[in-house]
């Protein structure tokens, strides 16, 4: 996984840029939700993490 920081975020959080490899049928997957929703695969991917951190850590819940 290759981490960067974004240098062109104008908001108050900083982000990071991650490279990650999926099982080609889990990225299917995972687009098709994007197209249902009408989002981008990204926003279907970040929103699946915060529901995970969520779930694992629920002291943390709206802090990711």
């Amino acid at each position: 996984m290759v981490l960067k920081d974004s240098q062109n975020i104008k908001n108050e959080e900083s982000s990071v840029r991650a490279s990650i490899s999926f099982p080609r049928h889990l990225y299917q997957s995972l687009e098709e939700i994007a197209q249902q929703k009408k989002v981008s695969l990204a926003w279907v991917v970040r929103d699946a993490a915060e529901r995970y951190v969520s779930d694992q850590w629920p002291l943390f819940k709206g802090k990711v």
